[in-house]
């Protein structure tokens, strides 16, 4: 659902689910998102918009540079405990400012340090990488975010039983398209 939703988008077909006052009035009462996506702050990287989903559709969690830190991962953990959610996305993208910050070293104390520190190890992968030094952070730190969720206390012993999945993709700001990763 969350990837023909992206399809849509790139097209320019979007449908625009569940988002009409009666599913307002149905999920007033109590929210059951089919997914989670953990997304940067962007204002060009809405999933609810990018996904082309409506209202209790998806459990949305954003924050700058889409990482985990433990507010995050409880955030990430009440939906999947008490909501039921049984997909999480963990939605990088395509020159991202944050990855650019902290690729760029602007994580001195005084600066946004706490928030670009949580970069660092993707900053420090992708520099092993050939290429762009950005476009590899972002892609390691989706990766490393995965990785660090799926190995959590809180999410990792039901990605471990097959009850949960956590997937990293990222989003292409000029096509509109999202990219699965492995």
């Amino acid at each position: 659902m969350i990837l023909e939703g992206n399809q849509r988008f790139v097209a320019g077909k979007m449908e625009h689910p569940n988002q009409a006052p009666a599913r307002r009035d149905e999920i007033a009462k109590g929210q059951h998102p089919f997914a989670a996506v953990l997304a940067c702050s962007d204002s060009r990287t809405a999933p609810e918009i990018l996904l082309d989903r409506g209202l209790g559709d998806i459990f949305v969690v954003r924050v700058a540079g889409n990482v985990a830190d433990q507010v995050v991962i409880d955030s990430l953990d009440y939906s999947v405990a008490h909501l039921g959610v049984r997909l999480v996305m963990i939605l990088g993208h395509r020159r991202c400012g944050a990855v650019i910050a902290a690729v760029q070293g602007h994580d001195e104390e005084g600066d946004v340090g706490p928030m670009l520190s949580e970069l660092r190890p993707a900053v420090e992968a992708a520099k092993k990488m050939p290429g762009d030094p950005v476009e590899n952070a972002v892609r390691a730190n989706v990766e490393l975010v995965v990785a660090n969720l799926a190995n959590s206390k809180e999410l990792g012993p039901m990605v471990k039983s097959g009850k949960l999945k956590i997937v990293g993709a990222i989003y292409d700001l000029d096509s509109g398209k999202i990219e699965m990763l492995k």
